[in-house]
């Protein structure tokens, strides 16, 4: 069920694809939505997840009068400058571009000249100052992946995953000056699937994230919803999420290794060292399940061993199985497949 607070009326809505502003009220009637305004909209977002909230604005039809994205970054051995996804996409749809390093003067001033009624953020990757959230009159709208005030930040659907959480969602709200601390417009929640990662979760969440948003910008824009503060008492951060983080430590319970796993699929992923006779080599784990209960023979932490056909690792509680893995410089391969000739890994230890 969507939470929409304090309405003061609904509005039905139109899906049309005309571009009309929705009519005056008149006396004795109520004011119906027909269709995407058309106030001037800038839309603010980076990965996948943005571009998805992006397309609907478009099919709705909404005035992107520019996008803002980040820079361009080199990526992988080549250091070839690589365009964010909703880059690509606002150029499929010949959208003005912004591509700021910093929120200076002259960047104020470009999106000053812009004059936005609305900006909608998704997943940008950077704090606005608060001469940006005054711009527009109807405020600055964020698009989060949590049930705020739970994971306030930059990692919010890792974050869920790392808890072991059975529940997250989507909170449409007002930007202030805070990390995630603004007014909340609408928010709905969903269930965490058992093996669910960050790439599936985050597939189910945009869809969330697009038709919340698109279900709320109407009612705000017509000035029947009533913004609800956050409860600051409950709120939580997250953490930041870098490459170092998937580096597993065989203290922790089978059940924790696993929700890293999750949480980490597919970037950074997560690897340990074999400690081989003749050095450390590093350990890519690509694919893993696990049991709470250790075996009833004792192993030592991280010491790898065969339960039946499967190739286990002792945790401090219970066992993981791995079940695809990749050499430092190899191809990622079954474990079965990688026994055929790295059998000396059983009984050896990971760290």
């Amino acid at each position: 069920m969507v939470a929409f607070f304090d309405l003061t009326r609904r509005t039905g809505k139109d899906t049309s694809s005309k571009q009309e502003p929705a009519p005056e009220k008149t006396e004795g009637t109520n004011k119906t939505w027909t269709g995407a305004p058309k106030i001037r909209t800038v839309f603010m977002g980076t990965p996948e997840f943005a571009t998805a909230i992006l397309g609907g604005l478009i099919e709705q039809k909404y005035n992107i009068v520019s996008v803002v994205t980040k820079v361009d970054r080199p990526v992988g051995r080549k250091q070839e400058a690589v365009e964010s996804a909703v880059k690509k996409k606002a150029l499929e749809y010949h959208l003005p571009i912004l591509q700021p390093e910093k929120f200076d003067e002259e960047t104020v001033e470009s999106i000053k000249k812009l004059q936005p009624d609305l900006i909608i953020v998704a997943a940008y990757g950077k704090i606005l100052p608060e001469e940006v959230l005054k711009i527009p009159g109807f405020g600055c709208i964020n698009v989060h992946a949590s049930i705020l005030p739970k994971w306030r930040g930059a990692s919010p659907i890792q974050n869920a995953l790392l808890a072991g959480a059975n529940k997250t969602g989507i909170t449409v709200m007002l930007m202030d000056k805070g990390m995630d601390t603004g007014d909340i417009l609408a928010q709905k929640e969903m269930d965490i699937d058992p093996d669910d990662t960050k790439e599936s979760l985050s597939i189910k969440l945009i869809t969330l994230g697009k038709n919340l948003l698109l279900e709320t910008l109407p009612l705000w824009i017509d000035r029947t919803l009533t913004p609800k503060p956050q409860d600051q008492s409950q709120s939580t951060l997250c953490q930041l999420i870098e490459r170092e983080d998937g580096h597993i430590m065989w203290t922790d319970s089978a059940e924790s290794i696993y929700n890293r796993y999750r949480a980490l699929y597919p970037w950074p992923g997560i690897f340990s060292f074999w400690k081989k006779e003749d050095g450390r080599m590093r350990l890519k784990l690509h694919r893993i399940s696990y049991q709470k209960q250790s075996p009833q023979t004792p192993h030592l932490l991280g010491q790898v061993f065969e339960v039946g056909e499967k190739v286990g690792v002792q945790t401090g509680e219970g066992v993981i199985f791995l079940e695809e893995v990749q050499m430092e410089g190899k191809t990622r391969i079954p474990i079965a497949d990688f026994l055929l000739g790295n059998k000396e890994i059983i009984d050896s230890f990971l760290e």
